[in-house]
């Protein structure tokens, strides 16, 4: 939950229309004529499938992929894909596809509603990361990953994806309870963005049935539809030549592929097939601008060019052509890139690309994020330099870079082809096959792009972007709390007074030399101990800095970086909290000897990067990169470490973003509680406090450097590096650079102490301003610290997962009266005695008191009653599963090897994870319920409708 992690973050902003489309026409939970099964993209193309799918069509059509792999040993992910979504509703049907998805769960002719939970739970699986679906305007995906798969896990998956084929009971009194759970999403997804995205999509596909088929529906028809009308659906849709099965992992194909034909062989279809709903036409649009107000928050600009939707088969010439038309726009992208960076900038932040627009069209935009003052010179600025590529074209130069690292990126993929993780496989391999594309494989996909960039040159790429951009199909929409005067006709001529204006072409500038290739004579190691059993190796160099490293096969290729600064947000003095929202710039200010775009034109085809945060830990610098790459991805943190530049225009770009962020009263009950549960869980510590408006707006770039330089030029470093490396290549690495600085001070001061609020008699309140129905609760209470207590550790995580199973069975299932309810022991690895277990939830004002009656309900059985035997062995089982499947991530070890530095006794936590978990009981659980979780220990808080956002 994002309140959890207590990370400053840009404000959210309303999505460009490159986003849109997925958010909100994808649900995480007069006709065409009818078409037998279709078949395999690669039926109609000349690219070769990846030869490790095993591709088979079923005699009733049903489609089916098998791929063995072992990227995480023993997992497998099951997919299961119906081309229906809302798409396919009758009008008094409108939200009943993503109402579909929900009763799956609901029961079937032979697992019933009480039997599906705790029969995935025991293997293992967990809702939400395991256990999921998905509805969009096409298509409904069920999702299954199975952590442990034996052949027994295996076939109940398969058995569970057979059911909800043909044989879901959609039961009259489940669907009663379903509707509350699924009114309870559409509050949650209820945002201003979410309906200044609806709007946007009304206006680009006007007459087209996209933007009357919103996958969560109309609430009048979920209040109302009866059970009939859900069960027409299911029947109409649900058949097999309009589905696709995907299993990937650690299976035998051949032994699979006969049980999917023996499970799924018999579905037949009810009746006749009901012919798909027309999309309708891409409307000429006759006017060149729109505008489209807004709440509060910064003006989006876009430049669209929309055309009807290309139903081209997947071949190589049409790869060739699209390969070729996106190397322009990612040259064009970078140039305006470039723009947002300087001095004086109109923009916050600008992309450009090309978007399939649920294929009722396909789109190139161009969209900038801006203060609402300056449309106009963001609208002159973009307009200039998409004519300047379009009339002088790419230059050489720019055309190699972009084809260095596409290479780079590909020939990563390539490399680390064998251990593609098994989820990234099904999710490819199902996306492939609803975009019509066939699925080839990595080192098929380089061999192609070689073999267009041998032989492409500047011409083709320019020939291609004149092709994109014919000034006959664009659209400027303007997005903006407040409409310019004169409106459409303004933006019609700051368009012309733009295109007025000559344009040269463009400059070509040396490309610079990368300058942090040496930070002095490389650093002495003065100890190193091995952690066998863990396969760590822990060194310290003379300078201070330590070092460890975790050498690994996970993924071939791949070796993350990351050096932990200082103490974090721990470092920071209660009374100079002025610029820590303002992290977001520090990477963008760049570096002394060269700024953040030339650094990146300095670096052609190295496989690098970088990002800045801060926690209760460390400021930390993180890298992703791959094995030849590794000295320049240590260069680049080392660099930032020692000269960083702290480039006021990086500040202003982020603080304008704050300054235009979305106003207190237009948040959700569910983001105002993001936004200011940091701060009260931590006793309103303004260390975890969120920035008001004058904070903001007061605050200098002078005060950015002031707030991290002093502790990135001075902290002491822990650095650690995991993959595909070996200890000795990561030692000498390290002691190039990081070894190589001046030595690092090792005193601390004493920070200030942090505290779990009190407990409260009436629940700590905001106010929300959006919705009457709408609201969050909370029930929070001490614990204590992570490392000092570990059978406590252990203990509260597995009571916590019982009672969030326990909440979402009563107040989710049962009542209806939520979408997705949260619980969790956060407890801190550095703040001493300081962590606390909670239970969230969204619903509706009406319903809050009842929350804190279950919940209190549930502590207080957990307090006096043994949990079952089977409730623990199935919270116990997720825990543990997820644990064995962290443990083969590179991502999960580096953020381990971070703690193991910041605190030795962390190395027992890892040591004992299974072990800790096994020795749970249910008298562990209960003792930790009548310790913790007593009524004189509750704080309580809520977000409720009201007239002020203030407490």
């Amino acid at each position: 939950m994002p309140f959890i992690q207590s990370v400053f973050s840009l404000p959210k902003w309303h999505m460009s229309i490159l986003t849109l489309f997925g958010a909100l026409f994808a649900i995480i939970a007069p006709l065409q004529a009818a078409q037998p099964s279709t078949p395999w993209p690669q039926a109609g193309s000349d690219l070769k499938p990846d030869p490790g799918v095993r591709f088979g069509t079923l005699t009733n059509g049903m489609k089916f992929a098998i791929m063995h792999n072992t990227t995480p040993r023993g997992q497998v992910a099951i997919r299961f894909r119906v081309e229906a979504g809302s798409r396919d509703e009758d009008d008094d049907q409108r939200g009943l596809a993503h109402f579909l998805e929900h009763m799956a769960f609901r029961g079937s002719t032979h697992v019933t509603e009480d039997e599906m939970i705790g029969l995935l739970q025991r293997k293992g699986l967990t809702f939400g990361p395991d256990v999921n679906a998905s509805t969009s305007f096409n298509e409904t995906i069920y999702k299954l990953n199975i952590p442990d798969a034996d052949t027994d896990t295996v076939s109940t998956g398969l058995m569970l994806m057979r059911e909800i084929a043909s044989e879901l009971r959609l039961d009259a009194g489940a669907l009663e309870r379903e509707r509350g759970v699924i009114l309870a999403e559409e509050r949650q997804r209820d945002t201003p963005q979410a309906r200044a995205d609806h709007a946007l999509g009304a206006l680009l596909l006007a007459g087209q049935l996209a933007p009357l088929r919103l996958p969560i529906g109309d609430t009048i028809v979920i209040r109302n539809a009866p059970v009939d009308r859900l069960r027409d659906y299911y029947r109409a849709n649900y058949r097999p030549d309009r589905a696709t099965l995907v299993v990937v992992g650690d299976i035998e194909p051949t032994a699979l592929e006969a049980e999917i034909r023996r499970r799924f062989g018999d579905w037949t279809s009810i009746g006749p097939a009901k012919t798909r709903r027309n999309l309708g036409t891409l409307r000429p649009h006759h006017s060149l601008a729109d505008i489209l107000t807004t709440g509060s928050g910064a003006a989006l600009l876009e430049f669209a060019w929309i055309r009807p939707h290309d139903q081209a088969p997947d071949t190589r010439a049409l790869r060739r052509q699209r390969t070729i038309r996106d190397i322009g726009l990612h040259i064009l992208a970078r140039r305006l890139d470039v723009l947002a960076h300087q001095t004086d900038t109109p923009f916050l932040r600008i992309k450009a690309g090309e978007e399939d627009l649920l294929k009722s069209a396909d789109m190139i935009a161009i969209s900038a994020l801006v203060a609402p003052i300056a449309w106009q010179r963001a609208l002159a600025a973009i307009e200039q330099e998409q004519r300047r590529i379009g009339k002088s074209g790419a230059l050489q130069p720019e055309l190699e870079r972009e084809l260095q690292n596409e290479r780079a990126a590909l020939q990563t993929a390539a490399a680390g082809e064998a251990t593609r993780p098994t989820t990234t496989l099904a999710d490819g391999l199902m996306a492939s096959t609803a975009a019509d594309k066939t699925f080839i494989s990595p080192a098929d996909t380089l061999a192609l792009f070689d073999d267009i960039a041998k032989r492409l040159t500047t011409a083709e790429v320019n020939k291609a972007l004149q092709r994109t951009f014919s000034v006959k199909d664009l659209r400027i929409i303007l997005q903006t709390p407040e409409a310019p005067f004169g409106r459409e006709a303004t933006i019609d001529t700051a368009y012309k007074t733009s295109r007025a204006t000559a344009v040269s072409g463009p400059a070509s500038t040396a490309i610079p030399s990368w300058p942090y290739t040496s930070f002095g004579p490389p650093g002495v190691v003065s100890e190193t101990h091995a952690i066998e059993d863990l396969g760590i190796t822990l060194v310290r160099f003379a300078n201070g800095v330590h070092l460890a490293i975790k050498p690994t096969k996970f993924n071939d290729g791949e070796v993350l970086v990351r050096a932990d600064i200082g103490r974090g947000r721990r470092d920071l003095p209660l009374t100079q909290q002025k610029a820590a929202w303002a992290a977001a710039a520090f990477i963008p200010g760049g570096l002394k000897a060269i700024s953040y775009d030339e650094m990146w034109q300095a670096l052609p085809g190295k496989e690098v990067s970088i990002r800045f945060s801060f926690n209760d830990e460390a400021f930390v610098l993180q890298g992703k990169t791959r094995t030849e790459d590794l000295a320049t991805q240590m260069q680049m943190l080392a660099a930032y470490t020692s000269v960083p530049a702290f480039r006021p225009q990086a500040f202003i770009q982020v603080q304008e973003a704050y300054k235009h962020g979305i106003a207190d009263r237009e948040l959700t009950a569910g983001s105002i509680a993001d936004r200011y549960l940091p701060g009260l869980l931590h006793a309103g510590d303004p260390r975890w406090a969120a920035p008001d408006q004058r904070q903001i707006s007061s605050t200098t770039p002078a005060d950015f450097e002031a707030q991290f330089g002093p502790y990135l030029s001075s902290g002491p470093i822990n650095v650690s590096i995991v993959g595909d490396v070996t200890v000795d290549d990561a030692i000498r690495l390290t002691s190039a650079t990081f070894g190589a600085l001046p030595v690092r001070s090792t005193s601390t001061t004493v920070a200030p102490a942090v505290h779990f609020p009190a407990p409260t008699k009436q629940p700590v309140v905001l106010n929300q301003l959006q919705r009457p129905d709408n609201a969050a609760a909370l029930l929070a209470a001490p614990i204590g610290d992570l490392l000092s207590d570990l059978p406590r550790t252990y203990s509260a995580k597995v009571a916590v997962s019982i009672l969030l199973d326990r909440v979402i069975a009563q107040f989710r299932r049962n009542e209806g009266a939520t979408y997705t309810p949260r619980a969790n022991a956060v407890l801190s690895e550095v703040l001493p005695d300081y962590g606390y277990a909670y239970v969230y939830v969204e619903t509706a004002s009406n319903e809050v008191k009842r929350f804190y009656e279950i919940a209190e309900k549930i502590l207080g059985d957990l307090r006096t009653e043994d949990v079952t035997p089977d409730e623990l062995a199935r919270a116990k089982q997720a825990l543990f599963e997820d644990i064995t499947l962290k443990r083969q991530r590179n991502d999960h070890w580096l953020s381990q090897l971070s703690e193991a530095q910041a605190d030795a006794r962390y190395i027992d936590f890892l040591r004992s994870n299974q072990s800790g978990y096994e020795n749970v009981t249910a008298q562990t659980v209960r003792a930790i319920a009548q310790v913790y979780f007593t009524p004189d220990k509750f704080w309580k808080f809520e977000v409720l409708p009201g007239s002020s956002t203030m407490r």
